[in-house]
């Protein structure tokens, strides 16, 4: 893995490299579980680009991909997520890191007391830009679920922010209590990042 701070991103490159600007740890596992099938390499690139307020998870992670391009000169997926929950009329929607900051997992659940309703859905913009992009492709993903009665996760798996909540449609698990093979199998990232990757392939 290659992780380089933001005041100093250049280096040499040997061979073709995508770089996943995140700070976080366990998103880039999971992208590297997912690429790496397609023959893409991916390296952590530890940083995070601009996030604009905005209620479309779109242009939220197309602002950050090319403010993190415009920084680095080096070709960068960018992706940001968001939860959606029916009852709630949609939120936290793309608010979701800030809401999760503040409430966390048990403030979610106690907005859902007595909800007989528990659908909600995740959604994923994976932004990508490089010297060839006037302006970054985006690939969007969808994992369709319910929030649980409880948070659920188990010792190990890799689960965090809202997955000891979240049940996707057609597993008995959480994704926290999930491995990142069997959350790949269900998750909105894996959804928009496999996207990114038929179509990353077909251009190379």
């Amino acid at each position: 893995m290659l992780t380089k701070e933001n005041s100093n991103c250049e280096f040499e490159l040997k061979g073709r490299v995508v770089f996943f600007a995140t700070g976080n740890i366990n998103k880039f596992r999971e992208a590297k579980s997912i690429l790496s099938p397609f023959g893409i390499a991916v390296a952590m690139l530890k940083m995070k680009g601009t996030e604009i307020q905005s209620d479309s998870l779109q242009e939220i992670a197309k602002t950050s991909a090319k403010d993190a391009f415009r920084r680095c000169h080096l070709p960068v997926i960018v992706e940001d997520a968001g939860l959606f929950i029916e009852a709630l009329k949609g939120f936290p929607g793309p608010y979701a890191a800030y809401v999760y900051k503040t409430i966390s997992n048990k403030g979610i659940l106690k907005l859902m007391e007595n909800l007989d309703n528990r659908k909600a859905k995740f959604q994923a913009a994976v932004a990508y830009c490089d010297k060839q992009s006037c302006e970054p492709m985006v690939f969007m993903g969808q994992s369709n679920g319910e929030i649980t009665q409880s948070e659920r996760r188990e010792q190990g798996k890799s689960g965090f922010g809202f997955d000891p909540i979240f049940q996707p449609q057609g597993s008995g698990k959480s994704f926290a209590e999930m491995t990142i093979e069997e959350k790949n199998g269900f998750s909105h990232r894996a959804d928009g990042l496999r996207k990114f990757a038929e179509w990353y392939r077909q251009q190379r």
